[in-house]
């Protein structure tokens, strides 16, 4: 047994194992249950697109930047932010890694 939370035109948004307020039991076998899973289905194939759109996005403003066609400052906030948390993380991934390369040029 699934908990469906249905839109108003009974359509499934969401299913649960358990029961959640404002959920119905359907069963798994039920079509519209069905629907909504194949529906999904892409979805890992859509997030990685995301993913790797988010990284042209960020390169693209890093052009920008770079260019001097917009600075740092004219984004939004939020978006700096964003960019700056993005990059930290970037960097201490890409930081590591050259660690790593450092160490075998020693040896």
């Amino acid at each position: 047994m699934l908990y469906a939370l249905l839109q108003s035109d009974g359509a499934i948004s969401a299913l649960f194992r358990e029961p959640q307020p404002g959920t119905r039991p359907l069963d798994e076998q039920h079509p519209e249950v069905l629907r909504f899973l194949r529906s999904n289905e892409s979805r890992p194939a859509f997030d990685a697109a995301d993913a790797e759109f988010v990284r042209v996005i960020e390169d693209l403003i890093d052009t920008l930047i770079a260019k001097n066609i917009i600075r740092h400052t004219d984004l939004p906030v939020a978006a700096q932010e964003k960019l700056i948390r993005r990059k930290g993380l970037r960097n201490q991934i890409s930081g590591a890694l050259k660690l790593l390369e450092s160490d075998r040029s020693i040896l």
